[in-house]
């Protein structure tokens, strides 16, 4: 789909470029038969309550029960949610989703005996169980797991109470999605020319790539303003949403949101805040990046909405879907044949939702469901979807090799090891095109890309972290987050993270409002200490070959089996320093060298 063309319903997409959610159930009707099969759930899984310690063969059928109905829920969510995200101003599906995460949101309550149940049964009588039934010894890492946060755990009651929470815990996320995807209309815009285009969460980016300044300068200031509308109603979403956090922190006795929210992902905070620590000690590049920026664009006043413009002007050329598959696959094939054939079955078997339709879900995701994962996409036909491509693509594949080669216990990995994955898949694409490319005005396009992902990945999502700390630190300290407060702090970051070349509009400062992934409660900070790991992983293996491949694919195949600094370190690079972000950032002010010197070769600056 070109991007001058109308957003089509999604009744007007052409199938093959839909997902193929008739993988988890053929019909609707069938869904809904199978939402019935499963309500018996809690009534099954309560059977077992206050037996676990009873017995080793009482344990290991309790797991293996609650694994059985946990694989068909996972389907049941899956098909909700993407019926969901493919429409989200289809009433049918809100309706389905509603109220199937309402009945899990009372079965979780009903079945939260398990957690303080299993820390009853002393460390020795667990050991002896595994020594008696060899096959619930595979489960030793889950029980290690429960123990280590066996004192954030409450009692039975508690726990049942919490749970029950849980769904009223999600109203924030949930009506700022719909208000977002389903509500929120924006202006149409013009160019200088007097075309109009269409504004929407998802042709937002793409506008402002423009090479028309005006129709950048329109695009930005029209779309920041729908939101200026309505700021206090989101920054009520978002303070509920902080709350929220803070209350279950504190209900489950940690000092801090933050430190529940890494706890759960065995992440030290100290690796959260030694990334804020080693990108302030880092700004120097990106200013400088910012200064060239300004000299190439030709501008007195560098402004907000030109920083995601292409500084090489040839860069908008259009990327298909199908040249875009044909070269992640390409890319990817120094990761063996496996890989190789399960990508290109991907493609072929339709995981990919391609393009943006109306009431579709904005941005992109990787979700795994029991059959197989499914992408979702708003692909614009240009080399950020392309890289776009490529990133959930490399989710999917941690996704199927974790769950094929893991226990359904240890299937699924954490959030921080997620990025990695993705990342190092666009790191591998971009030395594949670097190589395939001697051109010198070919490799600027690639170099002034690769220059994007590192501002907009390392530099942007750490921003967005220290946002995120900054705001959870004031409201556990009483402050109110109000719209204002809010916009001063997101304008005050802005201003440290770009630097005395950027001329900040007012308007950047409600940019916090169109973030989702403050929903996600200290997720953004994981795309930076991602990034940085992925640059070192595909160094690695583009320099060493088969045995760093070895250990790479043995990290994607490692799910949750180790805690997520463990299987870093396995794959090669350590989390724990601040290293890797520090030789990410020494390589993006080497890039900027190598862009600069290309630029005065090319005439374009001096």
């Amino acid at each position: 789909m070109k991007n001058n063309q109308t957003i089509p319903k999604r009744a007007d997409v052409d199938p093959a470029y839909t997902w193929s959610v008739e993988d988890l159930f053929a019909r609707e009707e069938d869904w809904e038969q199978a939402f019935q099969e499963v309500k018996d759930y809690p009534e099954i899984i309560k059977r077992f309550q206050g037996r676990l310690g009873e017995s080793a063969e009482t344990l290991l059928q309790y797991l293996k029960t609650s694994e059985e109905y946990g694989r068909k829920i996972l389907r049941l969510a899956g098909y909700a949610n993407l019926r969901c995200d493919e429409d989200t101003a289809n009433t049918e599906a809100q309706s389905r989703k509603g109220r199937f995460y309402s009945w899990m949101a009372q079965a979780e309550s009903e079945t939260a005996f398990e957690e303080p149940e299993l820390l009853t049964i002393p460390r020795e009588t667990l050991d002896s169980m595994m020594e008696q039934e060899p096959e619930l010894a595979g489960y030793r890492r889950f029980f290690e797991k429960k123990l280590r946060r066996k004192e954030h755990v409450l009692s039975e009651a508690e726990e049942a109470l919490l749970a029950g929470a849980s769904e009223l815990g999600d109203a924030p996320e949930d009506i700022y999605g719909s208000f977002l995807y389903a509500d929120m209309k924006f202006p149409s815009v013009v160019d200088v020319e007097g075309k109009i285009h269409e504004l929407t969460n998802g042709s937002y980016i793409s506008l402002v790539q423009s090479q028309d300044a005006y129709l950048r300068k329109n695009a930005f200031s029209h779309y920041y303003q729908v939101y200026e509308n309505y700021k206090n109603t989101l920054a009520s979403m978002l303070n509920a949403q902080v709350k929220k956090e803070i209350f279950f922190a504190r209900a489950r006795k940690y000092p801090s949101a933050m430190e529940a929210a890494l706890d759960r992902t065995e992440v030290p905070v100290s690796v959260y805040r030694n990334l804020i620590s080693a990108v302030h000690s880092n700004m120097e590049p990106m200013y400088r990046y910012m200064n060239l920026r300004k000299k190439l664009l030709g501008v007195d006043t560098l402004h907000m909405y030109d920083i995601y413009v292409p500084l090489v002007p040839d860069s908008k050329k259009e990327i298909d879907f199908e040249t875009a598959k044909r070269e992640v696959v390409e890319a990817t094939k120094i990761l063996g044949e496996e890989y190789s054939r399960v990508l290109e079955s991907g493609f072929q078997d339709r995981w990919v939702d391609v393009y943006e339709n109306q009431g579709k879900r904005s941005g992109a995701y990787s979700s795994f469901t029991q059959e197989h994962p499914f992408v979702l996409l708003n692909y614009k036909d240009n080399l950020d979807s392309e890289f776009t491509l490529a990133h959930e693509m490399g989710h999917s594949m941690h996704s199927y090799f974790s769950h094929k080669y893991q226990p359904q216990a240890y299937s699924s990995y954490v959030i921080f090891v997620a990025e990695v994955a993705s990342t190092c898949n666009e790191a591998l694409l971009m030395q594949y095109l670097l190589k395939k490319n001697s051109d010198p005005a070919q490799r600027a396009i690639l170099l002034n890309y690769f220059l994007e992902q590192f501002r907009s990945t390392v530099y942007r999502q750490t921003m967005f972290a220290e946002f995120e700390k900054d705001i959870y630190e004031k409201a556990e300290q009483g402050e109110v987050l109000t719209a204002d407060a809010l916009t001063k702090k997101y304008m005050d970051l802005n201003r440290l993270y770009y630097g005395q070349d950027v001329f900040l509009d007012e308007e950047i400062g409600m940019e916090w409002s169109r973030i989702p992934h403050f929903y996600y409660d200290f997720y953004v900070y994981q795309y930076s200490t991602g990034f940085a790991a992925a640059i070192a992983l595909s160094q690695r293996i583009l320099r060493e070959g088969q045995p760093a491949v070895e250990d790479y694919l043995n990290f994607l195949k490692g799910g949750c089996s180790q805690d997520p600094i463990s299987l870093l370190k396995m794959a090669g690079v350590d989390m724990t320093t601040n290293e890797p972000i520090n030789q990410a950032l020494e390589y993006f002010g080497e890039l900027v060298d190598e862009f600069e010197e290309l630029m005065k070769q090319s005439g374009r600056i001096k």
